[in-house]
């Protein structure tokens, strides 16, 4: 057996994932890393928390578990010999949440953010796996830039980091990357995103190739002719004397992803939908058999247009927020299975950026240390969601629409694990943000549900309790 092979068989023990999912996710670079790895684990007890599992139906009181990085037992009540018991009464333990649409600016941008400070973000947050966009500097339009924003994932070693091959060269719209080789060095699928493809033949060859090498392109959906503004289009815009974006701007490109897909009997994914009219689109394309899937953000359910004049530019993004008629149409969508996944489009900026005015300032808000806590404010404390449906959003899905072994509680499987308490209420502050820019509106803001631990791979990464994120 050749040392490739010796490797590649440790890494399928250890973290149980096919020959596919090991060429997206690489967690070590030679043997002795993992043997000290597994040398160093600690045995976890999880006790008298409220496991919530979509897979499995699962909303009850139980132990888990962990050993050697995977989830051995779950039952009612467990007393063994640990290296660490957790006491997790009042809290929920759900799988560990998936971002797979979010932006940590390494390379070329860490003054807005890195690697390391979006890890710790996510962390705190309560994400396990986070999947970075391609809009860096350079492009990862090429195994060896893929290979460095991976390579220094492994060194911070705090989530699961699945970058984003870009769709073309240096993100252009004019010829396409190399797919298989992007997968082959670890590209989890493919994004053009913030720069969307208008190039209507680039799109299609796009989504039936990565159809093919079972992936899919996640499609920024805008049309820049028609979308071309600050905010949403409309009283609010008019009143403020900023350029208004119309919602066709994305209804047009969405639409077009949807008959490629149709046509082609090929997957297509729409990023970040914000309108009735997408929601309206995806809908029916689902009833009709098309395989599309799409996502939404914690902003498009929380917030209308009318923020933009309490918080300005930290309400700035893309696609804007809209009107109330669209929040509940987003929301009318998560229930009923039409939005498949919920991201956080975490996207950092600098505070001198944003201080440019709304018609200029860069769109983006961070996102990865409110997402849970947005989504029981308004989704689930409302009764729009219950909390199963939550981790469908937030875990199941995103995991297997990314294919990847995670996104449920069951034992043997890998231990990625959000533990938060569903009832405390906290005002979220600018002093409390791990991420290392601070653009967000929820600053001030009275919310519900806190993130306590965050478990990744049997490894605690984040405990509320300790000062440091290490």
């Amino acid at each position: 057996m050749c040392y490739l092979q010796k490797v590649a068989q440790i890494q399928n023990k250890l973290y149980g994932f096919s020959k596919i999912q090991l060429k997206k996710i690489m967690f070590y670079d030679t043997i002795n890393s993992i043997k000290q790895r597994e040398e160093t684990m600690s045995n976890i007890l999880l006790k008298n928390g409220t496991v919530i599992d979509y897979a499995s139906k699962t909303q009850e009181k139980l132990d888990v578990l962990i050993e050697n990085e995977k989830i051995t037992k779950i039952a009612k009540e467990i007393n063994t010999q640990v290296d660490k018991i957790v006491d997790c009464t009042n809290l929920y333990i759900m799988p560990g949440m998936i971002d797979m649409h979010c932006h940590l600016r390494q390379p070329g941008g860490e003054h807005k953010e890195t690697i390391e400070t979006g890890s710790k973000s996510a962390v705190k947050g309560g994400f396990t796996t986070i999947c970075p966009m391609p809009n860096t500097n350079p492009t990862p339009d090429c195994p060896e830039v893929l290979e460095k924003i991976i390579n220094e994932a492994k060194r911070v070693n705090l989530c699961n980091v699945l970058p984003y091959s870009s769709v073309t060269k240096g993100e252009k719209g004019e010829e396409l990357v190399d797919f298989p080789s992007q997968l082959e060095a670890g590209a989890i699928a493919f994004s053009d995103d913030g720069i969307p493809l208008t190039n209507s033949l680039n799109m299609r060859k796009a989504i039936i190739e990565a159809d093919k090498l079972g992936t899919f392109v996640s499609s920024h959906c805008e049309d820049k002719f028609v979308g071309a503004g600050a905010i949403n289009a409309g009283k609010i815009a008019d009143e403020l004397g900023v350029q208004g974006v119309y919602p066709e701007a994305e209804e047009i490109m969405a639409a077009r992803e949807i008959v490629i897909a149709s046509t082609n009997n090929s997957h297509a994914h729409i990023c970040h939908i914000s309108t009735k009219g997408t929601v309206a689109l995806v809908k029916d394309a689902k009833a009709r058999g098309v395989k599309v899937t799409c996502e939404t953000c914690p902003h498009y359910y929380s917030f209308t247009v009318e923020e933009v004049k309490t918080s300005g530019v930290n309400a700035k993004m893309n696609p804007p927020l809209r009107e109330e008629e669209d929040r509940q149409a987003i929301i009318g969508a998560l229930k009923d299975g039409t939005i498949d996944n919920i991201i956080t489009d975490h996207a950092p900026h600098a505070k001198e950026e944003k201080a440019k005015g709304l018609a200029t300032a860069p769109n983006g808000i961070i996102g990865f240390e409110t997402a849970l806590a947005a989504t029981i404010t308004n989704l689930v404390e409302p009764g729009h969601i219950s909390y199963l449906d939550m981790v469908r959003l937030m875990s199941y899905n995103p995991a297997k629409l990314l294919k990847i072994d995670r996104g449920e509680i069951k034992e043997g499987a890998i231990a990625d694990l959000t533990i938060f308490n569903p009832n405390e209420k906290y005002t979220y502050e600018e002093a409390s943000i791990a991420s290392k820019s601070k653009n967000t509106p929820w600053i001030g803001k009275l919310l519900q549900g806190k993130v306590q631990y965050t478990i990744v791979s049997g490894d605690v990464k984040y405990d509320a309790n300790d000062t440091e994120i290490v």
